[in-house]
């Protein structure tokens, strides 16, 4: 399967995602759009990922208008995506919801809910990295997979094979420490009251990667 991966700044990489392709022998292709404007086409994706980013899909920059034109592709030809905050937020604009500023900007650890058990083996909570000071409404048809103490919003389902998380379940330890020493400022003003050595010391969770495997097996399992 090849997985074309679409990264938006140095600081939030595939992570985890890109363990969880190798793990399964499956081909791995990095873009930059904000930096080069190159897309992959649809044809030659299996499997589309939609990272973070400090940008929003309200923004005007061509080639954010062009990545959710590669995502409406994906969903007409019934193919798989993953989106992490930006990305997920870049699957809610395009299915017609509104994307805004969240009531409390949350920035540090904290836990979600698990909502639903459509896709199983998720715990009822997990521990997960927020970066981000912007909420998605749910779209019409789409199953809410998680919510915060701030957010309601934290996760979203389509039609099986489309799944947005609002925090940033990819994250392995060095990208962390990547985000804090280019992005630490970030913290500030968080209703997480965390600092941003309190977010590179914390220890990740070892089920969040369990539980990014599932949700890509599960997207995927039909490829």
């Amino acid at each position: 399967m090849r997985v074309n991966i679409l990264q938006h700044t140095p600081e939030e990489g595939p992570g985890a995602i890109r363990i969880w392709a190798h793990d399964r022998g499956h081909k791995v292709f990095v873009y930059h759009p904000a930096q080069h404007g190159k897309l992959p086409t649809v044809d030659e994706t299996d499997l589309l990922v939609v990272l973070g980013g400090p940008i929003s899909p309200n923004d005007s920059a061509p080639w954010i208008a062009a990545e959710r034109e590669l995502m409406r592709q994906m969903m007409a030809a019934h193919k798989p995506i993953f989106g992490a905050c930006f990305g997920a937020q870049q699957i809610a604009k395009l299915m017609g919801a509104k994307v805004s500023p969240a009531p409390a900007k949350e920035v540090g650890w904290a836990p979600v809910r698990r909502l639903t058990t459509v896709i199983p083996g998720i715990p009822k909570s997990l521990t997960v990295l927020h970066w981000h000071q912007d909420r998605f409404d749910l779209p019409a048809g789409a199953i809410r997979l998680f919510e915060s103490d701030q957010i309601d919003n934290q996760g979203l389902l389509v039609n099986d094979n489309v799944i947005g998380l609002q925090f940033h379940l990819e994250v392995m330890e060095d990208n962390v420490y990547t985000m804090v020493v280019n992005d630490g400022d970030y913290v500030r003003g968080s209703v997480l009251n965390q600092t941003a050595q309190d977010v590179a010391d914390f220890p990740i969770p070892a089920e969040n990667f369990l539980v990014m495997a599932r949700l890509l097996d599960f997207i995927s399992r039909r490829v």
